[in-house]
């Protein structure tokens, strides 16, 4: 009687233990996973910890390094050069013609897009189960704190997220105050940003881009600022011929040898700045050091 009734007991302690492990893992399973919209209104289910990261994106690998979340990242693309310990992450290839196959391989929980991914590509990763998110550049310069937070998010960095968006506002005050005072008197310089030039057109950021905020946070104003797409006529730059021109560093000489582009002024007179390539043209928090560099450069 004492052996079958402690034969009970311990059954009895068995099945609530075995009710208690069931319960804990339907609560983790629960709390894998949440519903998270992306900047194209797309609900995703993604890893509340992702461990292995797939960015298609360079300018959310960039971001990813700054938030000290580069070790989740197990792929990125052959553009994905910033800063150069990227480069040590394997390559699934290029941006717009994604190798799929290749970032299904690499066994991600979850894949970071920008706006150049195509919707095709996307749609093949979801179909093969790979949750695929998309923080896309934002059409004014105060986006950057607000695609830092996305990420930081989607990485399980919120803290380092908010940190890095302090650090950055912060610089950026004491850049403003500094050229508040210095310059309260004087006419702000023309500046002329190059994207494209040569014979299948000229193009240029127009006011409506955070690379046009960039420009005016350094101090100067952009020749474009008016034009709401890309497209800059050759007839408008000639006229407006500006006092600065910024492009990428290596194609400073060959705009600069090219006709009619050595007929400017600011080509004449040597005052093309030539910058770091993925300091102005993605949305990352190096878009500090442009500012600083147009700053210094149309300040001499």
């Amino acid at each position: 009687m004492i052996l079958e009734r402690l034969k009970n007991n311990i059954l009895s302690v068995l099945f609530i233990m075995a009710l208690v492990s069931c319960g804990g893992r339907t609560t983790h399973e629960e709390a894998a996973t949440y519903a998270y919209t992306d900047d194209y209104e797309q609900t995703v289910q993604v890893p509340t910890t992702p461990k292995r990261i797939v960015s298609t994106s360079p300018a959310v690998t960039e971001i990813m390094f700054a938030l000290g979340a580069q070790d989740l990242l197990v792929g990125r693309t052959d553009f994905c050069v910033y800063p150069p310990e990227a480069g040590s992450i394997e390559s699934i290839g290029g941006i717009s013609n994604l190798n799929v196959e290749k970032i299904v391989s690499l066994n991600p929980d979850l894949v970071i897009s920008g706006s150049m991914i195509p919707r095709k590509s996307s749609s093949q990763l979801e179909k093969m189960g790979v949750p695929i998110v998309c923080v896309i550049e934002q059409q004014h310069f105060d986006g950057l704190y607000d695609n830092i937070s996305k990420i930081g998010k989607l990485v399980g960095r919120t803290a380092a997220a908010d940190s890095l968006n302090r650090l950055i506002k912060g610089k950026l005050a004491l850049l403003s105050d500094s050229l508040n005072n210095s310059r309260t008197q004087e006419a702000k310089k023309n500046i002329y940003y190059v994207v494209g030039f040569g014979p299948s057109g000229n193009f240029t950021a127009g006011g409506n881009s955070f690379i046009n905020d960039i420009l005016t946070m350094a101090g100067a104003h952009n020749i474009a600022e008016d034009i709401t797409g890309w497209s800059y006529s050759m007839e408008a730059l000639m006229k407006e011929d500006p006092d600065y021109v910024l492009l990428r560093r290596e194609d400073s000489a060959t705009f600069c040898n090219t006709d009619p582009y050595n007929k400017l002024t600011a080509v004449k007179k040597g005052r093309v700045i030539g910058i770091e390539s993925g300091t102005i043209d993605l949305q990352v928090p190096r878009n500090l050091d442009a500012v600083k560099a147009i700053r210094q450069r149309i300040e001499q």
